[in-house]
């Protein structure tokens, strides 16, 4: 067994408050999720602890009887406040993205070690696997305007088509390992504050064509540096 540990220094510091694209890819830039069971098992953890301080580790909770995790889950959801705000997600088949605000210090450093280490953890029992599985240190780039913020979540929701992970622009609705499916009301599991982003717009077919329409110019964002992250 392994811990990725402290994260590595970072020259400029998360703010609270403020909203940062995240961004990490697996060592070697190997598959990392593989099928249904590990995307929704990274959704849980995902969730899980976004939440300040739950009182148990991911894998305690995850031992538990399935009314015992039912009611633990409920009472985070109903009393416990977040040391991250979820705004945007998308898992890719060797990387995730991520759109976070910071609501309290430390908040996505804590997040994020503690996401990869219970990923991590999973994913090599499972796998029969060892050593570390996301690269030591995420990429984060702060969001300073409003424009910057529905671009970069556009960009994170169209991840998946202009990676050709699916083909066509229907097939977007068909991922369900993104935050798409709940900004577009089609998820049965939101854990994305869709708020911030939506109220920009006066329609959820307003938000599709804004998202949709761009394709194109996706694929050209490694020419857009304040949104670049490799």
């Amino acid at each position: 067994m392994f811990t990725l540990g402290v994260m590595p220094y970072r020259r400029r510091p998360i703010v609270v408050g403020e909203t940062y694209h995240i961004f990490n890819r697996s060592i070697a830039r190997e598959p990392i999720f593989l099928n249904q069971r590990e995307h929704q098992r990274a959704l849980e953890v995902i969730e899980f602890y976004s939440f300040s301080k739950p009182n148990l580790r991911f894998s305690f909770y995850n031992r538990l009887p399935t009314d015992q995790k039912l009611t633990f889950i409920k009472n985070l959801r109903e009393i416990h406040k977040k040391s991250i705000e979820l705004l945007v997600y998308c898992l890719m088949p060797n990387h995730a993205h991520f759109l976070i605000r910071q609501t309290e210090t430390g908040g996505i450093e804590r997040f994020m070690s503690n996401f990869q280490n219970s990923y991590a953890k999973y994913f090599n029992t499972k796998n029969k696997r060892s050593g570390a599985l996301f690269q030591s240190m995420f990429k984060a780039v702060r969001i300073e305007t409003d424009e910057q913020l529905l671009h970069v979540g556009r960009y994170v929701h169209l991840n998946p088509l202009t990676s050709y992970v699916v083909r066509e622009k229907k097939d977007l609705e068909g991922y369900p390992w993104s935050s798409y499916l709940e900004y577009i009301g089609k998820s049965t599991s939101p854990i994305s504050n869709t708020k911030p982003i939506l109220n920009f717009y006066s329609s959820i077919e307003e938000f599709k064509k804004f998202t949709l329409d761009q394709i194109n110019y996706q694929r050209e964002l490694n020419r857009v540096k304040h949104l670049t992250l490799e």
